[in-house]
């Protein structure tokens, strides 16, 4: 197969590429990067450099692909984060429309059903439903969980204050997923093949607050360390201070009050997948502590 992935060299492309390579497909990727080139030719695969945000240079990388992987690159900077990644979604749809491809796995989120209230992942909301405009094109959605990797930006928080917290109760439910095993879901759904427009959540384990602080702080020894729930007000401080753009950190605020409020995985609870995917919390807690 012929295929075309966004996200350069990324946590989830990178592996992705890895194993459809090995199986003999023939990959490029997208990539803002020139520096990227060397990397990426070393993998096996062809760059494509440009930006997700040039429908002309994203339809000439999807031109006469079998299947396409799509996703929306972090913008720290973007002054409204949920236009910044509808925007994207919809330069993808344009993009997608002109090239002709017929096969589209995107990566969207958990959380991806609801309109608002979510913070940076209504952008995603809007991408699908964008994508849900196109005819003729099937359409599989991934819907990760909670990234394992994110809880590495806390590590400060743990060394400095001795806590981990944010703005949800420690037995707030928590859904996650290790990037690896979103490269599998992804590298097995491109060489099936879909039809229709579907989704599809990949998730690893499921912890609550508490227990994720548990393992982690067990790994690290550090068996004591307490899961604090903060106010919005205090965990918006907290990011600003921590040198997070005022956007992105209202954001974040926002996705913390839809895992407070319980909304944010109610989906996800009604359709859960029958398997899960192979890093469990205790594995990635042995991840952490070696980051630690």
């Amino acid at each position: 197969m012929k295929l075309t992935l966004t996200g350069s060299l990324g946590n989830i492309t990178r592996p992705l590429a890895e194993t459809l390579i090995a199986a003999g497909h023939e990959v490029t990727i997208i990539s803002s990067n020139a520096d990227k080139i060397g990397a990426i030719a070393a993998l096996g695969a062809t760059a494509a450099i440009g930006s997700v945000e040039d429908i002309e240079f994203l339809t000439k990388a999807f031109s006469g692909k079998d299947a396409i992987y799509t996703m929306v690159p972090p913008n720290f900077g973007a002054p409204d984060i949920r236009a910044f990644i509808g925007s994207v979604g919809k330069k993808y749809v344009e993009a997608i429309k002109a090239s002709g491809v017929k096969q589209v796995l995107n990566l969207s989120s958990i959380g991806a059903d609801l309109d608002g209230g979510t913070g940076p992942i209504a952008g995603l909301h809007d991408v699908e439903a964008a994508y849900s405009t196109l005819g003729g094109v099937a359409i599989k959605h991934l819907r990760p969980a909670y990234f394992y990797i994110n809880l590495f930006g806390n590590m400060d928080m743990i060394k400095h204050a001795g806590i981990l917290g944010s703005n949800y109760d420690a037995a707030a439910p928590l859904v996650l997923v290790h990037p690896a095993d979103i490269a599998a879901a992804a590298a097995e759904e491109l060489q099936a093949g879909f039809e229709g427009n579907s989704i599809r959540y990949v998730v690893s384990d499921e912890a609550s607050a508490g227990s994720l602080t548990q393992a982690l702080g067990t790994a690290i020894g550090k068996p004591e360390l307490p899961w604090i729930e903060f106010s919005d007000s205090d965990a918006l401080q907290g990011m600003l201070q921590a040198g997070l753009p005022e956007p992105m950190a209202k954001s974040y605020v926002e996705m913390g009050d839809a895992v407070r409020s319980r909304k944010l995985f109610a989906h996800y609870y009604a359709n859960k997948p029958a398997v899960f995917g192979k890093v469990k919390l205790e594995d990635f807690a042995q991840e952490f502590a070696k980051a630690f």
